[in-house]
């Protein structure tokens, strides 16, 4: 990459990567008071909203915001166009929702779901509020104000749902939770940039986007749909008491994964973007780009399995060990998600979407299969079905991704092999040492456990000369000495 982009990405991957590192230890600590407060049935409830607005917050977008991003110039017209166009949908889901929530409850038999819905429904209209700004910060790589804006409101609607679930409100904490967080972005968004333009809405300026945008629309819906499908069947043939274990393990699972995804994510697209018409900077950045997340993301997943059982022990108590068969296997698949969203942002950058269509439609089709073939067999049957669905996801994006960028397997290997290896070993050098500290008070074995992998990761790393321990240092040093 450019030196000047250089810098820009590796400030905005370690303001973003701090921001979601604080984020994720506060909703880490969110999320184990309010789990000790709550029962399983309020998180499978929410897992079954979830599955709701998930699916309308990608039709409110509609991709036109990652379009915005990857236009060289965007116009004052179609940011005006594009902000409409989400206000007036969000509006017209929310009504939507509204009308089928009692068919909803009837369904699976919980009125719980008539009286939360209507109000955690509100995310869509308020989240709409916040797409202009965020595609203006992203574009201008202002990942320092992003990351402080989510921090804040992590923090602040973190702790409103710590006090009202320790006053015994239950379900309500995570309802309150969610739209605070979006409230809380909406407000800061608005309060420094109070965006406002003489153009106004027009079908035009859409319809010049809507090529590529309903092509990430249809991808991003089905995404949706098929990540959130499991627990609709969940929730209704075996119960929200088994459901809100499963929610959990994928919650927990997800809090390191997707704060590593949309960390990444947000600024390499918009880096890559401005790189598609150099295919050797674009090649060469991609590769240091997964050679450096799959050095951190490999060994935090697998350490996360190797101490799975003594963690939630120790933090979330034996109410909730239930959960954790499930977060052991649901955790690999976070070794190669984060990477496969790097190559869809590669696809994103190079193609005009078609390929991303035909992609999500066999993968989907894939997932159908797998779906069918586990959910009849238990909830175990299913973790490991929408793991492997996490492999083949990997695979179809990265192979795909490589043949716009020329690159071949072994440049590829070489970037990821040396880091999954280490972790692996890593990984079984924590299995083995765990029966001789058995004995050991819990908090003392994890402590041994976490310090131990990544002491024995790091100076593995440093023997075997691995360029990308560098790398990742020579960044950090960057970013703490240049960022402002």
């Amino acid at each position: 990459m450019a030196s000047g982009l250089e810098h820009k990405v590796a400030s905005g991957v370690a303001w973003s990567f701090s921001e979601k590192l604080l984020t994720m230890v506060v909703q880490m600590a969110v999320s184990i008071i309010v789990a000790r407060e709550l029962m399983p049935e309020d998180f499978g409830v929410m897992a079954i909203l979830t599955f709701f607005t998930s699916v309308a917050l990608a039709i409110v977008d509609s991709g036109f915001s990652q379009a915005l991003i990857r236009k060289q110039s965007p116009t004052a017209e179609e940011y005006a166009s594009v902000l409409g166009f989400n206000v007036v949908v969000s509006l017209l889901l929310y009504v939507l929702l509204l009308f089928l929530t009692p068919a909803i409850a009837r369904f699976y038999d919980l009125a719980v779901i008539s009286t939360v819905a209507p109000v955690l429904f509100l995310v869509l209209p308020i989240n709409s509020l916040c797409v202009v700004q965020t595609v203006m910060f992203t574009r201008e790589f202002r990942f320092a104000l992003l990351s402080k804006i989510v921090f804040i409101a992590s923090l602040i609607s973190g702790i409103v749902a710590v006090v009202m679930a320790v006053m015994g409100c239950g379900i309500w904490s995570l309802v309150s939770q969610r739209l605070l967080m979006m409230g809380i972005k909406a407000v800061a968004f608005w309060s420094i940039r109070w965006w406002r333009s003489e153009s106004r809405m027009s079908f035009r300026s859409l319809k010049a986007l809507a090529p590529f945008s309903l092509r990430l629309l249809a991808t991003d819906l089905i995404a949706s749909i098929y990540n959130n499908v499991a627990q609709l069947f969940i929730g209704k043939i075996y119960t929200t008491h088994q459901l809100g274990f499963y929610s959990q393990a994928q919650k927990l699972k997800d809090l390191p994964v997707t704060s590593t995804v949309q960390a990444v994510q947000g600024v390499t697209y918009p880096a890559l973007s401005s790189l598609k018409d150099d295919d050797e900077k674009f090649r060469g950045g991609y590769v240091r780009i997964v050679g450096m997340l799959a050095f951190v993301v490999f060994p935090v997943m697998l350490g996360f399995v190797a101490i799975a059982e003594d963690m939630f022990m120790l933090l979330l108590g034996q109410k909730w060990m239930p959960t954790v068969p499930y977060f052991e296997i649901l955790a690999l698949s976070g070794v190669v998600y984060p990477l496969a969203m790097v190559s869809y942002n590669v696809l994103k950058a190079k193609s005009d979407g078609r390929v991303i269509v035909w992609l999500e439609v066999a993968k989907r089709i894939v997932m159908t299969l797998i779906l069918c073939y586990t959910i009849p067999r238990g909830i175990v049957a299913i973790a490991w079905g929408m793991t492997a669905m996490a492999v083949v996801e990997f695979l179809l994006n990265t192979l795909s991704a490589m043949r716009y960028m020329s690159l071949g397997v072994v440049t590829l290997g070489r970037a990821l092999l040396p880091s999954l290896l280490l972790a692996v070993a890593m990984y079984f050098a924590i299995e083995v040492l765990n029966p001789y500290i058995a004995h050991l008070h819990i908090a003392l074995r994890l402590l041994i456990d976490i310090l131990g992998g990544a002491l024995l990761y790091i100076l593995s790393a440093w023997l075997f000369g691995l360029s990308v321990l560098k790398e990742v240092y020579r960044l950090l040093r960057s970013f703490l000495t240049k960022s402002e």
